[in-house]
């Protein structure tokens, strides 16, 4: 994909390069039946411009983990949570949250352009809000359809104006929650392979929740394992598979298929 408007370097980070610091990440609910710990003494790092997936099984605590990042929950007393070295207290300051439930997420009475451009909305001159939904619906493939509405769309194209939306903020990271876990197979794949080309372009750092070994090990640069009850991280993956990568000839090459396997082994607790 071609260069883009929204593509810019990113200044003021950590003098330690990293934009995510964790440690000691604890976090519990309580339910009618009592407490129930999610999260405990959870510890990684994100650096600047990384793509990093945190794979597990359904209910281990990924999306609440994602909430922790994006200053939607906030853990316990003791837990340290960092972005760019200050302490989330709350929704950091370019960060955006991309969801599973892209329909949900959509105002079915306003065009795709229109729901691209929401969060911009009484934040800036018009024609600078237009260049960014231009731009951003320009890299996900959708300028065509900016007049459209969502209802009009495929949930690929759908989840796609979603994407937009949030890349329309110029944010500097995305917290991306399960996004194609809803959408069919072919349509996955051409959605990673999207994601591949805003990653590149964008330079965002990405961190990618999924319960699919082999959608993370695709995209990432490395593959977090969260797993135990309460949750913890049991395996750190690094995936230096060469990019751009291929749906075919990189999930046929023996170091992908090693990695897939290390993963599948960790989830199982092998």
């Amino acid at each position: 994909m071609a260069s883009h408007a929204l593509a810019q370097p990113v200044t003021d980070i950590d003098t330690n390069g990293l934009v995510f610091d964790c440690r000691d990440v604890s976090l519990q609910f309580e339910t009618a039946g009592g407490p129930h710990r999610v999260l405990d003494k959870v510890g990684f790092s994100v650096a600047h411009g990384e793509f990093v997936s945190i794979v597990g099984q359904s209910g281990t605590g990924k999306s609440t983990l994602l909430r922790v990042l994006g200053g939607l929950e906030r853990a316990e007393t003791g837990s340290l949570v960092r972005y760019r070295g200050e302490d989330v207290t709350g929704p950091p300051e370019g960060v955006m949250l991309v969801f599973q439930d892209y329909r949900g997420s959509l105002l079915p009475w306003r065009t795709v352009e229109k729901n691209v451009s929401l969060g911009l909305e009484g934040t800036m001159p018009a024609e600078e809000r237009k260049r960014r939904c231009r731009a951003a619906l320009d890299l996900v493939g959708l300028s065509d359809r900016a007049r459209d509405y969502p209802w009009r769309l495929s949930g690929g194209m759908q989840q796609r104006v979603q994407i937009a939306r949030a890349l329309a903020m110029e944010p500097e990271v995305l917290l991306m929650d399960e996004p194609f876990g809803a959408l069919d197979a072919m349509t996955k794949e051409q959605m990673q392979d999207e994601l591949q080309s805003v990653h590149k372009v964008t330079g965002a750092t990405i961190v990618f929740v999924t319960h699919d070994i082999e959608e993370a090990v695709y995209l990432s640069d490395r593959v977090l394992v969260l797993a135990d009850n309460p949750a913890r991280i049991t395996r750190e993956l690094e995936v230096s598979l060469p990019r751009p990568r291929d749906q075919i000839s990189t999930k046929e090459r023996p170091e992908y298929l090693r990695l897939r396997h290390e993963a599948y082994l960790a989830l199982r607790g092998g």
